[in-house]
């Protein structure tokens, strides 16, 4: 009688030895397919969001992102010591398992086009969340909020920021 201990297959009714199954369990791995398709990835809708405005921002044409009362708050909150630039103003992102949808609202530079604007936000945002997420951009909404208008600048810069 060999040394190796006998095991039944219960399903087939057949005999195999220790090293027989062995000798198997080594060919084949363990968990099956590749290790980094094991598991689940979440994106929050923040990490979209904060993808979607650092995009916008960067697109010529764009002055702000967000609303007349959103920037106002938003204004006041970095002048808080400890207080950080909101990325994610005037943008709201719904993140499912495999696509998002983006809504931004902008504010544009007065005499640039609203519409090469609103497309080349588009691009850049679309591009940008989907190389970095691997999620399906369906939609990319924008509403234009305001125009800048040069003077405006001047009025902003002539104000002393301690009163």
């Amino acid at each position: 009688m060999r040394k190796d201990t006998a095991m039944t297959d219960m399903t087939a009714g057949t005999r195999a030895s220790t090293s027989e199954l062995h000798k198997d369990s080594q060919t084949t791995r363990r968990g099956g397919g590749d290790p980094g398709t094991r598991g689940k990835t979440t994106i929050a809708d923040g990490v979209v969001e904060k993808i979607a405005g650092l995009a916008a921002r960067d697109v010529p044409g764009v002055h702000a992102m967000g609303s007349g009362l959103s920037r106002t708050l938003g204004a006041v909150r970095d002048r808080v010591p400890g207080g950080s630039k909101s990325v994610t103003r005037g943008v709201k992102a719904e993140v499912g398992e495999v696509q998002t949808a983006l809504d931004l609202e902008i504010v544009v530079e007065y005499g640039v086009s609203i519409g090469e604007v609103s497309r080349d936000v588009r691009e850049n945002v679309i591009a940008a969340v989907e190389r970095m997420t691997g999620l399906e951009v369906v939609e990319v909404n924008i509403a234009v909020s305001d125009v800048k208008l040069p003077e405006e600048e001047e009025e902003e810069q002539e104000q002393p920021r301690i009163q």
